[in-house]
């Protein structure tokens, strides 16, 4: 891990002020000398009287805390857990309760409360304890950062932006899946540079990887915001159109084609121009039964018929099968 991302993981906020707590507590007296012990160390501080008002709270807000009575009027604080816990989200909750038997305090961890603290409660304890579980969720969100930040070195092809093929392929089936059950069409687009080896063969390899840069920015410019698209390997790229039209994806397909053709690839004196052949497969998966793999090679099909056509071209997979049920 790079002494940059270390550094803004650990940059993550640790400011009292930046911290939420929700306290509840139907005995206002309580709910008052807890909010006060909290304020007095700089934490921002909710209070509800109720498990009802507190989860209405929580519709609106994400505590980083959540201090909870057990006895009171309505939802008990045993019930308002139990809902709390039902979630997916999670937040740590401390039971602070006037129940201070040992099977109580036990019943109360049992049920899914991270601590407990009995009532009367000393403040710098209250802290304490508060200070301890806010530690932990720093940790916890520190992890959750490191891991999100792995996940992108594993899923990000560092040439282009764009995804790798370790991940597309979950992708497409996730997206391919949502288009079944929302019954809407789902297509592929492949791309491959045309006569790419001129390229590393006339100018040098730091010029190719430049070009595959560029490449990727005008495909990340093109594409809609619910699209995705990936290096497939070398020259060749794959582009996912959600909720698209056979019309659309080509459509899209020819305006990508022309803004490559179009484009001038130039850096440190060097410049040239490129084009590239595409392939278009749209499916309806409520009609057909298909996976990512196969719709990936209906589009590899097509994108091959538009480089026996002599490249810089579009062609359907549509047509191409047409094509070779007519012939067969």
């Amino acid at each position: 891990m790079s002494q940059k991302t270390q550094q803004s993981i650990m940059n993550i906020a640790k400011n009292p002020a930046d911290q939420l707590i929700l306290a509840v507590d139907d005995d206002l007296d309580n709910l008052k000398l807890m909010a006060r012990t909290l304020e007095h160390e700089g934490y921002r501080v909710e209070k509800a009287s109720s498990g009802e008002e507190a989860l209405s709270r929580l519709k609106n807000v994400l505590p980083d805390l959540i201090l909870l009575d057990i006895n009171m009027p309505g939802i008990s604080g045993i019930e308002t857990l139990k809902l709390l816990r039902s979630r997916d989200s999670y937040v740590s909750v401390l039971f602070v309760s006037a129940r201070n038997a040992t099977n109580d305090i036990v019943a109360g961890l049992e049920t899914g409360a991270d601590d407990y603290i009995c009532k009367p409660f000393d403040p710098i304890e209250l802290l304490a304890r508060v200070r301890a579980h806010l530690r932990i969720k720093d940790l916890t969100d520190r992890l959750s950062l490191a891991n999100s930040r792995l996940q992108a070195l594993v899923d990000i092809d560092d040439l282009t932006g764009l995804f790798n093929m370790r991940s597309i392929f979950q992708k497409l089936d996730t997206e391919i899946s949502r288009a079944r059950r929302s019954n809407r069409a789902v297509g592929v687009v492949m791309m491959d540079m045309d006569n790419f080896k001129l390229v590393n063969d006339h100018h040098d390899h730091l010029f190719g990887s430049f070009v595959l840069s560029e490449v990727g920015k005008l495909i990340k410019g093109n594409i809609r915001g619910v699209d995705f698209a990936a290096r497939y390997g070398g020259d060749e790229f794959m582009v996912a159109l959600s909720e698209t039209t056979p019309e659309g994806a080509l459509m899209f397909a020819e305006r990508l084609r022309a803004v490559i053709e179009k484009y001038m690839f130039a850096k440190d004196g060097d410049s040239m121009k490129l084009t590239a052949s595409l392939g278009v497969a749209v499916v309806r998966p409520t009609t057909q039964t298909i996976d990512a793999k196969t719709l990936i090679r209906f589009a590899d099909h097509a994108m091959y018929e538009a480089k026996r056509n002599g490249r810089n071209c579009v062609e359907s997979y549509e047509t191409v099968a047409s094509d070779v049920r007519r012939s067969s």
